[in-house]
C-alpha cells in the first residue's frame, strides 16, 4: 500500500465518521462466558482458532452462531474470519439462529474406494433405512483404515469390518470415543535403547554433516509423496536464517494410505526421536505437528507420549506443538497444511517463495511426514548403507506399502523398494481373495493413477511408474479384481477430488464437477474429457487439481474395453 492510499483511507474514514456501537452482530453474554469457559487460560492467538472451534464442537456438538461471534470478539478477529475458517472443514457444523442443532451423534460411513468396494454403499443405505435413534449418518471420505474395509466411525469411535449391527451397536451404547492404543510407551522406550542417538548428537558425538552425510548415502526420500530427498531438505533449510520451524505432516488423507497411523500406533517415540535429531542438525526453534482429526487414538496417545517426554526429556528439546486437522484432504498438502496451522483455511500458496524459505509463520520450514523421519534413527543406527542396501530390480531402499482391495492380507507391508506388485500380492498379502482374479491396482492412491494387470511386473519405486502415466507417491496400493471396473473407480475417486478441493482456483473447483458430470454419462466424451485434463492439470494451484484427470487418462488409455457401447 503506497503513502497517498493510507492518506486517502484515513480522509475517507473520517467523513464518514466515528462508530458509537460495534460494527457487526452483538456478542451474547451467555456465549462469551462460555467461550471463555472453555479456552480457560489458553493464550487467545488467532493460530489457535481452529483448536478453540475444536473444543466449542466438541462441547456442543456444533458451534452455534452466537459462539462464533463470542470467539471473533475473545480472539479480536472479525467475525467473517472465524465463519469462514469454520465452514471451510467437514467436521465442524455451523448452527445459524433457529436452526436445530444436528443429532447428537454422528456415523460416518467411509464412500472411497477401498470401502465402496466392501460394501460401503449398501452400508449407508441399510444404516439409513435404520432410522438410529439421536443419530444421523452421513458418507465421508477416507478416515485413514482402508485394511478394515468398510469403515464407519461413531462418533470418534471407528468400527472396522462394519456392519448394520456393529454400528448399530455402537450407537445404541454410546460408545463414541476411540480405544487405546497399545505402543510402546514412554519408559519402555528409554530402557531398550531409546533416545540414545538423539543424545550422541546434541552431545557432539555425531556431527549434523555427518548425520546429513548418512542420509543422503541412504537415499532416504520423503515418504509422504513428493520424494525429495530428506537429506537435501535438511540442507537448504538449515543454510535459511534463523528462527527456523518444523511442520511434521501426518494429515495422511490420501485414499489407500494408513502407513503413517500403523507406525504411530506402535512405536510413537521412534517418530520422535527421529523428528528430534532433524531438528537438532537443522536448528529448529519449534515444532508442529499436523495431525488429521479422523486419528483420534493416535492424538490421545501423542498427547499423552509428548507430555512424558517433555515431563523427563533426555535433553533439551525445541518447543512442540500438537495441532488438529479438522477434516480437510486439502491440508496433505503441505502449504495448506501450513495455513491451517495458522489458523486459517487450508488453502495451498503459489510458490515461489517455497515453505523451506517462507513457510510456518513467514520462517523457513522443514516439513516431513512422519513415516520419514520415523527411518532416522535405523538409518543413523545401523548405517546410511544399510537402507540403501534393501531393494529389487535396481531400486535402493524399503518401502512401507498400504495395501488394501481383493487380497488375502491388507495392511502395512514393508518390502524392498522396486518390488513388483505381483510380488508384493504373492509374497506379502497371500494372494488374491478367493473367487478374485487381479484385473487392475492402483499404484499410489487417488492421485496415482490405475494400471492394468498386464503391468503388474513394473517395479513400484519414485520415477518408475512416470512413464506409464502414474506414480507412486504415499504407496498407497489398491487392488482391483475382474469383479471392479477401472471406470467406476475412476468416477469414485473423482467424486472424492470434487468434494475435497479447496474452491481457490477455477479449473480445479469447477474442472473435478464438470469431470464428474461427464463421467456419469452412459458414454465418456473422451475429447472432451481430454481437452477438461489438460486445462485442470496445467493451471491447478497444487497437486489435487493437476493430478485429479490421471485415473480419467488411464481408463482411456488401458481400460478402453470399458468405454464402449
Amino acid at each position: 500500500m503506497t503513502r497517498a492510499t493510507v492518506v486517502d483511507t484515513t480522509r475517507l474514514g473520517a467523513r464518514r465518521g466515528t462508530r458509537s456501537t460495534p460494527k457487526g452482530r452483538a456478542v451474547d453474554p451467555a456465549a462469551l462466558a462460555d467461550v471463555r469457559a472453555l479456552l480457560g487460560d489458553a493464550p487467545r492467538r488467532a493460530d489457535l482458532l481452529i483448536e478453540f472451534l475444536h473444543r466449542i464442537q466438541d462441547a456442543h456438538g456444533c458451534l452455534p452462531a452466537a459462539h462464533l461471534v463470542a470467539l471473533a470478539a475473545e480472539l479480536k478477529l472479525a467475525s467473517t474470519e472465524v465463519y469462514e475458517v469454520a465452514t471451510f472443514y467437514h467436521h465442524f457444523d455451523v448452527v445459524k439462529e433457529g436452526d436445530a442443532r444436528p443429532p447428537a451423534i454422528t456415523v460416518r460411513v467411509c464412500e472411497t474406494l477401498s470401502c465402496r468396494m466392501a460394501g460401503a454403499e449398501a452400508l449407508r443405505a441399510s444404516l439409513e433405512r435404520l432410522g438410529l435413534s439421536d443419530a444421523r449418518v452421513i458418507g465421508a471420505p477416507c478416515v485413514g483404515r482402508c485394511e478394515h474395509a468398510p469403515v464407519a466411525v461413531v462418533g470418534r469411535h471407528p468400527v472396522d469390518g462394519a456392519t448394520v449391527d456393529k454400528v448399530a451397536s455402537a450407537v445404541r451404547s454410546r460408545r463414541t470415543e476411540a480405544p487405546a492404543t497399545e505402543a510402546v510407551g514412554y519408559a519402555a522406550y528409554r530402557r531398550d535403547g531409546g533416545y540414545r542417538t538423539l543424545l550422541e548428537c546434541v552431545s557432539g558425538q555425531r556431527t549434523a554433516d555427518a548425520v546429513v552425510a548418512e542420509l543422503e548415502t541412504s537415499a532416504l526420500r520423503g515418504l509422504g509423496g513428493a520424494g525429495f530427498p530428506a537429506g537435501r531438505k535438511w540442507k537448504i533449510v538449515r543454510a535459511e536464517p534463523a528462527p527456523r520451524l518444523m511442520a511434521v505432516n501426518i494429515d495422511e488423507g490420501e485414499p489407500g494410505t494408513f502407513k503413517d497411523r500403523h507406525y504411530l500406533e506402535r512405536d510413537p517415540h521412534r517418530f520422535l526421536e527421529g523428528m528430534l535429531i532433524a531438528a537438532w542438525a537443522v536448528g529448529i526453534d519449534a515444532v508442529y505437528l499436523y495431525l488429521r482429526d479422523e486419528y483420534a487414538a493416535c492424538r490421545a496417545l501423542l498427547e499423552r507420549e509428548i507430555a512424558a517426554l517433555v515431563r523427563e526429556p533426555p535433553c533439551a528439546l525445541p518447543a512442540i506443538e500438537l495441532r488438529r486437522g479438522a477434516g480437510a484432504y486439502i491440508c496433505g498438502e503441505e502449504s495448506a497444511m501450513i495455513e491451517s496451522i495458522e489458523g486459517k483455511r487450508g488453502m495451498p500458496r503459489l510458490r515461489p517463495p517455497y515453505v523451506a524459505q517462507v513457510g510456518l509463520f513467514g520462517r523457513p520450514t522443514l516439513e516431513h511426514n512422519l513415516e520419514t523421519l520415523y527411518w532416522v534413527r535405523d538409518i543413523l543406527e545401523k548405517g546410511g548403507a544399510w537402507f540403501a542396501g534393501h531393494g529389487r530390480h535396481g531400486r535402493k531402499g524399503l518401502r512401507s506399502f498400504s495395501v488394501s482391495g481383493r487380497v488375502q492380507k491388507p495392511g502395512v507391508h514393508l518390502a524392498p523398494a522396486g518390488i513388483t506388485v505381483r510380488e508384493l500380492i504373492d509374497e506379502y498379502c497371500g494372494g488374491m481373495l478367493e473367487g478374485h482374479t487381479f484385473y487392475a491396482y492402483l499404484p499410489g492412491g487417488a492421485s496415482g493413477g490405475i494400471l492394468p494387470a498386464s503391468l503388474g511386473d513394473v517395479p513400484l519405486d519414485f520415477d518408475t511408474l512416470q512413464p506409464h502415466g502414474c506414480f507412486i507417491g504415499s504407496a498407497a496400493v489398491i487392488v482391483l479384481s475382474q469383479h471392479d471396473t477401472a471406470r467406476d473407480a475412476a468416477l469414485n475417486l473423482m467424486r472424492f477430488f470434487a468434494d475435497e478441493s479447496c474452491g481457490q482456483c477455477t479449473p480445479c473447483r469447477v474442472g473435478t464437477e464438470k469431470a464428474v458430470a461427464l463421467m456419469e454419462r452412459p458414454r465418456w466424451d473422451t475429447a472432451l474429457l481430454a481437452e477438461l485434463s489438460a486445462a485442470m492439470a496445467d493451471a491447478s494451484i497444487c497437486g489435487l487439481g493437476q493430478a485429479a484427470p490421471n485415473p480419467i487418462a488411464c481408463v482411456v488409455k488401458y481400460f478402453p474395453h470399458e468405454l464402449e457401447a
